[in-house]
């Protein structure tokens, strides 16, 4: 498989944003992701939920339009849009036709930089937040992995992008509003562009757009100094729900694809171990699998599984094993499954003009460069079962994090 190599462009603005334009000549189409050094972690602790409100009322009026006519004027674009709050970073995404990048990057200027921030919004703004928190009444997997971030990771990283009851309903225009001017900066704001598009003009016109964007300091997250700690959650629920997390490496770390291949085997695809081992074999429950917490200090591995509580002890015992035993060995075959998955998405990201702009994000953020689409092929073709097994030793699977949901409390063999 061979893939051609990126045509990008890289401006630094003098204000921190930096502007990366990868022109794609065989599309019509244009997307770019702007990302920003914020998110629920430089949260107040008594205003959770703040950011993601924050991010909602941006979007419901901004520069000259009012909420609806800015609604009107992107669908007239055409445009497929799409915001969020995550722990560190506020992301806002969008995908229309190349002709008309130029008139909708004009009106996400005046999003993030000239939100209105109308107090007329707030009630609905918070009306939808809460039914979104009141939702994981009905979501036990989405409260088991709420619980799960809280018991593994530090606080703040450990929040939940929803927030809290109690702190959406303290939230005040004037919280919202001081959010933005403080956290809304240009430093570290990334500008992703992807599609049928011309790198020197996007320049000038980013320059244009966001170069006389005042600068200033963004105050910096303080971890607190945490053990992790294994819980159970007592609830009547119809499956018990069961989490399972343990240290991995970061995505700047030179073992990051080892990783990657690793979890894998564990979870890529119908064929791979606990798909195979406990879903099938014993038909302990209908979903099970893994995959990777990233940040840019650190990673981790995460499994979730849910099956009928008499069951679940069995289920989380097997689980477990195949967990422990990863490290004893990887099949070539197996390894080529995962290598024709990863090749697979690869050339799928390859193909989306989306994917394309927020991968370059994350690429920036988590590295401070781009890897080309030839290199990331590379990492994938030189993975060997020796090469996981060894990194496996290096970093096993053990000292588990453990969080479950359900009827009654099980048991497990700390490590």
């Amino acid at each position: 498989m061979g893939l051609p190599n990126a045509d990008i462009h890289i401006h630094q603005l003098e204000n921190g944003l930096t502007l990366l334009v990868e022109r794609i000549p065989h599309v019509r189409s244009a997307s770019f992701s702007i990302s920003l050094q914020a998110g629920c972690a430089y949260e107040p602790a008594d205003r959770r939920g703040l950011a993601s409100m924050v991010v909602d009322l941006m979007t419901r009026g901004a520069g000259p339009r009012d909420n609806r006519e800015l609604n009107q004027t992107l669908d007239a674009l055409g445009v497929d849009r799409s915001e969020s709050a995550g722990v560190m970073r506020l992301d806002f995404s969008a995908s229309m036709l190349a002709r008309d990048l130029s008139k909708t990057l004009e009106i996400y200027a005046d999003i993030i930089r000239r939100p209105q921030l109308p107090e007329r919004e707030l009630e609905p703004v918070r009306s939808l937040a809460l039914q979104e928190l009141e939702s994981l009444a009905d979501d036990p997997p989405g409260r088991l992995l709420v619980e799960l971030r809280r018991s593994y990771l530090p606080p703040p990283i450990g929040r939940d992008y929803r927030g809290d009851l109690e702190g959406v309903r303290s939230i005040t225009i004037q919280d919202v509003r001081h959010y933005w001017q403080r956290y809304v900066r240009p430093e570290e704001t990334i500008i992703s562009i992807a599609g049928n598009v011309d790198g020197p003009s996007l320049r000038d016109q980013v320059e244009q757009l966001f170069g006389d964007w005042s600068a200033g300091p963004i105050p910096p997250i303080q971890l607190e100094k945490w053990t992790p700690q294994s819980q159970h959650v007592s609830e009547d629920v119809k499956q018990t729900q069961i989490g399972i997390v343990y240290s991995s490496v970061p995505m700047s770390h030179p073992e990051y694809y080892a990783a990657r291949g690793a979890v894998g085997v564990l979870s890529s695809g119908m064929s791979s171990r606990l798909f195979t081992n406990v879903r099938e074999a014993h038909g302990l429950c209908y979903a099970i699998g893994a995959t990777l917490w990233l940040f840019k200090d650190r990673g981790a591995v995460v499994c979730y599984t849910a099956g009928e509580p008499h069951n679940a002890q069995e289920l989380l015992d097997r689980t477990l094993h195949e967990l422990r035993r990863l490290p004893e060995g990887v099949e070539e075959e197996e390894l080529d499954r995962v290598k024709a998955g990863l090749k697979s998405a690869l050339i799928m990201k390859l193909e989306s003009t989306s994917a394309r702009a927020s991968g370059n994000v994350t690429d920036w953020y988590f590295l401070g460069r781009i890897r080309s689409l030839s290199e990331v092929q590379q990492e994938i073709d030189s993975l060997t079962p020796r090469a996981i097994v060894e990194h496996l030793q290096r970093f096993p699977p053990t000292n588990f994090t453990i969080v479950t949901l359900g009827p009654e409390p099980l048991k497990w063999q700390a490590d």
